[in-house]
């Protein structure tokens, strides 16, 4: 199952520079192990113990988790998932 996920540019030095990378899982966990398998490190800097980081926002086709499933939200083969941090300031 092929999933596109968009990266940040905070978090590209993970991914040798690529904006956007593929990854599989049937949930947004087993894709953000995916993730981590072939760019380790970067899971720790989207999930913590108790789910998704608070200042880490991720969208399924350009709908917020939060609001879905959360870490546990299903995916399907052709899903985009982008992750974007949360900006602060003003």
């Amino acid at each position: 199952m092929a999933i596109e996920v968009k990266i940040p540019t905070i978090l590209r030095t993970y991914t040798d520079g690529a904006r956007s990378v593929e990854a599989s899982g049937d949930t947004l966990r087993s894709l953000i192990a995916d993730l981590d398998a072939s760019y380790p490190g970067i899971q720790e800097r989207i999930v913590d113990d108790a789910g998704l980081r608070r200042f880490v926002n991720i969208y399924l086709n350009d709908e917020d988790v939060r609001f879905l499933d959360g870490i546990e939200t299903s995916l399907s083969d052709g899903d985009v998932i982008t992750v974007l941090p949360a900006v602060a300031g003003g």
